[in-house]
């Protein structure tokens, strides 16, 4: 059985890629694809963001592969794209079973269902998958024994039917690596630049539960780590494979598991792996001497999430830090001259056009590296989505718009207009900065730094994005 994995055609246009200029490979397909291949199934990927493909083109290259079954993953801002090219399957190629996976039709199963779908695998999708292609291989879409795979959702009888949530995988480490022999890795970018990079996530899971984050209730409520031994292994297999010499940490919270970073460390030393890698944390999750000992040891960024600068909104929202650590550990990255970039979310509900303006006073003061600014975005499965439901302060229900570049819902105090001139104002007030562009130039950063300004700011054309951020807002006038 051959069985096609792919992300939707026409998403490259969706501003969580344009933005950044960054190309990642989608490693939640490459691991299940993986798997897949391991039991011996013929898997193919189409990065269909990486390589820029059109409806067209993406279904020319489907009917290529001839596949038996077909599964496309999907984050929310991908739903959209994902469900037409469902319903084009299902015109071009009825008799083929359609899986949806990923964080959105997880959480949003009737929608999947309703929108061409046979079949949801909700949540972590590597075993589920496998046990579904199973039954697949042996049944078709044979509705008998379905019930018994858990982690699915199917219709039977025009009811949705939903299967007992299958258990976390608890070993990472008996996953085989991400199947990157089935994409194309010298298409990945940083900042639209080809370097030969590498993605590697060495954990899964959060406890902290933040109202706005999908990654505990899609990964779980504790932390999973893979073997530090694991890890380098990976990493010495991309290292020769691929000459990937940068890696990206994709995981939430890299230092969360202190022993398995130490020994990361060790052991990238005792391998002499020349490699800088990026990785991020929480400011309660990390002191001066675990950032001195990543910093010495080829990390060339740490990503902090700071979000706001009232104690009161962090108690809120179940970020568990304090004003006071962001502080410490910002003092510190500068002390050792490391890079950090720093994240703030604008437009909490109960937040004023003045609360958010001390949270970008606050950006300035810490004074990372780079400092992202996004508009608070209710995803689906988050305990935020349930309260901008119930208060009515969604304004948008496009998802092609829940990027967190865009504002979709409003506050009890401003507008969602507002929160989108708060996001301009904030990359103003952050960047456009004397000593602060002076240092960019001097480290020959500006021109990639001022490229990714631009797209940030949700205003068109991008002449009309870059006039906004020198012309004061209505409340400066």
């Amino acid at each position: 059985m051959k069985v096609l994995l792919t992300l939707p055609p026409e998403i490259h246009n969706l501003e969580i890629y344009r933005v950044t200029g960054m190309r990642a490979p989608p490693l939640g397909i490459l691991s299940i694809a993986a798997v897949l291949e391991k039991y011996g199934y013929k898997v193919e990927v189409i990065d269909s963001p990486t390589l820029q493909l059109d409806f067209n083109s993406w279904l020319s290259k489907v009917k290529s592969i001839k596949p038996d079954v077909i599964g496309i993953s999907m984050q929310t801002p991908m739903a959209p794209k994902g469900y037409m090219a469902a319903k084009l399957i299902k015109q071009e190629m009825p008799d083929i079973p359609l899986i949806a996976g990923g964080s959105h039709p997880s959480v949003m199963v009737e929608e999947a269902l309703n929108n061409g779908f046979d079949i949801v695998v909700r949540g972590e999708g590597e075993y589920t998958a496998l046990e579904l292609i199973n039954h697949l291989e042996n049944k078709g879409l044979e509705k008998t024994g379905l019930s018994d795979i858990a982690g699915i959702a199917f219709k039977f009888n025009d009811k949705i039917v939903k299967t007992n949530d299958r258990p976390l995988i608890q070993n990472l480490d008996e996953l085989p690596w991400p199947a990157r022999h089935l994409v194309d890795m010298n298409k990945y970018t940083l900042f639209g630049k080809n370097i030969n990079i590498a993605h590697i996530m060495a954990s899964r899971g959060c406890p902290y539960g933040c109202i706005y984050c999908i990654t505990s209730y899609y990964w779980g409520r504790r932390f999973r780590y893979r073997s530090a031994e694991n890890v380098i292994e990976e990493i010495k297999y991309l290292y020769d494979k691929y000459h990937a010499k940068t890696i990206v940490f994709t995981d939430d919270e890299f230092t969360a598991n202190w022993k398995f970073v130490k020994d990361f460390i060790d052991l990238l030393k005792k391998n002499n792996l020349d490699i800088s890698f990026s990785c991020g944390t929480r400011v309660d999750l990390i002191n001066k001497d675990l950032m001195k000992l990543l910093y010495d040891n080829g990390c060339n960024a740490l990503y902090f999430g700071v979000e706001s600068a009232s104690q009161d909104t962090l108690n809120k929202i179940g970020k568990r830090i304090t004003i006071e650590q962001a502080k410490k550990v910002f003092s510190y990255a500068k002390e050792l001259k490391g890079f950090t970039t720093g994240s703030f979310i604008l437009g909490f509900p109960w937040e004023t056009v003045d609360d958010m303006k001390k949270t970008i006073e606050f950006a300035v003061k810490l004074n990372p590296d780079y400092a992202q600014f996004t508009a608070l975005t209710p995803y689906p499965g988050t305990p935020l989505y349930d309260y901008a439901l119930k208060n009515n302060l969604i304004v948008d229900k496009n998802w092609e718009h829940y990027t967190t570049v865009r504002p979709v819902m409003r506050g009890f105090n401003f507008s969602d207009k507002d929160l989108g001139k708060m996001i301009i104002y904030a990359y103003r007030k952050f960047y456009v900065r004397l000593n602060f562009m002076a240092r960019e130039m001097r480290a020959g950063r500006f021109l990639d730094l001022f490229k990714i300004i631009s797209k940030n700011l949700i205003i068109s054309p991008v002449e009309d994005k870059i006039k906004k951020v020198f012309e004061p807002l209505r409340w400066e006038r």
